[in-house]
Parts: C-alpha cells; structure tokens; sequence
C-alpha cells in the first residue's frame, strides 16, 4: 500500500503535465508524507514549491484536492495554476 498524490499542471485549460508521487514509509506521519510527495512532483515539474494559504488548506482538508495559482507562487509561473489530488490508498 503506497500514499500517492497526483500532481497535474494545467494551461488554458488543458493539463500539459502530471506526475503521480508515491510515498510508502508510513513511519513518516501523513503531513509529511504529504509534503515530501509534493516536493517531488515540483521538483519534477521544475516549479517553486507553493505556499500554503488557508483556503488551500481548508480545500486540501475537506476534499483531498488542492489547486496552486500564482497567488501561491513566490516566483512567476507559466501556467495557470497545479492541482494535487490524493489518490485513494
């Protein structure tokens, strides 16, 4: 059983990229895991990691989904915006 998240980027509306990261030490508490799996899809992405506003948390808690806009960004992106789902474990 592995935790896995997929990250998927998306322009005019069409996804250009996506990637599903995979975490499978469950010594790692689930936040982590959930961090460590978005640093890789960035990484993979060649993106900044996103910031964290309260609505992303509050979208991430409730529906195991997120979208990153630029709002998110510290630095400019080329893309409108990067959505990361949970996949079901």
């Amino acid at each position: 059983m592995m935790f896995r998240l997929w990250g998927r980027m998306f322009k005019d509306n069409r996804m250009i990229k996506d990637h599903v990261a995979q975490d499978g030490d469950y010594t790692k508490d689930r936040k982590t895991m959930v961090f460590d799996t978005i640093r890789e899809i960035c990484h993979k992405f060649d993106v900044a990691e996103p910031i964290w506003l309260l609505p992303n948390i509050d979208d991430f808690a409730y529906r195991g989904k997120v979208r990153f806009s630029a709002d998110n960004f510290i630095e400019q992106i080329d893309f409108d915006y990067l959505e990361i789902q949970i996949i079901e474990e």
